[in-house]
């Protein structure tokens, strides 16, 4: 790792070295010429006219007298660049060397030149082997990318790489999953409605073309899949239709079970839209609770692994980015507060911990671990 730096630092040198030499070579810049050719020109025009005789002697003299003032102007302005001596082009070749070797020796003094190579199979690999609840999001989603790519004609691993995908707020991949998850098992409704409510979220609520399509799809194969009938009928809210969403709704509503924690939740969203006049609030839509307690059964599984084993550094900053992203301020705040006791004289990792509590909370991953 060290041969690299070096060879990096002798190779910037002598790139430099060879800018340098170049610019040093470049001929003097003298536009002069270009600026004069429009008043010689002009001067010329107005000897041509003069011997047309569509000039009178007074309106010749005055033309010539302006011409030749013009003239004498843009000459006057005629600059060249000259050269700097070799002293001053050494003095920067040898600045930019000492800042190359400078840089090297900091990188040897504060960094980990000793440290291995870590290449991403081999990571994916580590992460793959080790405790599901230790990984954040993204790392899940790395790891289930490699079990598609062993199981292509699989359909659960495309299933759970999405829900990892959107949980790491990447929204996009989660659709591309799902798309190649639906090429796989077209007749699963419940891929097809996951795919919907994946098009809701990225649309930030709105129930579009291609989430109509997607749940229309999966209730041709189960006329009584929850989401879709959920997410289309508050479409039909969203578009004005409110007694016949809410009528959606609320038959819907007294086909779960009385002891279902979801039916108590719409008889809540339905007495809000019908007092609204329309859909209240902050959609519901970007809420996604299965997302929700898998990200919540992560925090909770890392939390109590740093319960087992405090001197984790990185775990604890993971912890605390955690529940800033939940916006779980007050969990944020106490890691905080315990972590910077324990690693009070390590600066690195306070900074570390400082900014993970600074990190943006996620709407739609807003929920209490």
């Amino acid at each position: 790792m060290i041969a690299f730096w070096i060879a990096a630092a002798g190779l910037s040198a002598a790139t430099a070295g060879l800018v340098l030499r170049g610019a040093a070579r470049a001929r003097p810049v003298d536009d002069a010429q270009t600026r004069l050719e429009p008043h010689r020109r002009r001067l010329a025009e107005v000897e041509r006219l003069a011997m047309d005789g569509l000039l009178a002697q007074d309106d010749l003299k005055a033309a010539r007298a302006e011409a030749g003032r013009g003239l004498l102007a843009a000459a006057d302005q005629s600059e060249s660049w000259g050269r700097s001596g070799k002293a001053a082009r050494i003095g920067v070749v040898a600045s930019i060397g000492a800042v190359c070797v400078g840089a090297l020796g900091l990188y040897v003094y504060v960094g980990k030149p000793g440290l291995p190579d870590q290449p991403y199979l081999q990571r994916v690999a580590e992460w793959k082997a080790s405790d599901p609840s230790t990984l954040d999001p993204a790392r899940i989603a790395a790891v289930l990318e490699s079990v598609v790519a062993e199981r292509p004609k699989d359909v659960e691993p495309l299933v759970f790489l999405a829900k990892a995908r959107a949980a790491a707020g990447d929204l996009a991949g989660a659709e591309a999953a799902l798309r190649r998850a639906v090429r796989v098992a077209p007749k699963r409704a419940d891929i097809w409605s996951l795919l919907g409510e994946t098009f809701v979220m990225e649309a930030k609520g709105e129930v579009g073309a291609d989430a109509k399509l997607a749940f229309r799809e999966a209730l041709k194969i189960e006329p009584n899949e929850l989401r879709s009938r959920y997410y289309l009928a508050r479409g039909r809210i969203a578009e004005g239709d409110l007694a016949g969403g809410l009528a959606d709704w609320r038959t819907l509503r007294d086909g779960l079970p009385a002891t279902d924690p979801s039916r108590l939740a719409l008889t809540r969203e339905i007495d809000q839209a019908q007092a609204a006049g329309g859909l209240p609030g902050a959609p519901a839509a970007e809420e996604n609770p299965e997302v929700q307690n898998m990200v919540a059964g992560m925090v909770q599984g890392l939390a109590a692994r740093l319960a087992q084993a405090p001197d984790d550094a990185d775990g604890w900053v993971r912890l605390v980015r955690a529940y800033a992203v939940l916006g779980d301020v007050a969990k944020r705040d106490a890691a905080l507060a315990e972590a910077s006791v324990r690693f009070k004289d390590q600066p690195k990792v306070i900074a570390a911990l400082r900014q993970a509590a600074d990190t943006p909370a996620q709407s739609n991953l807003n929920v209490k671990p």
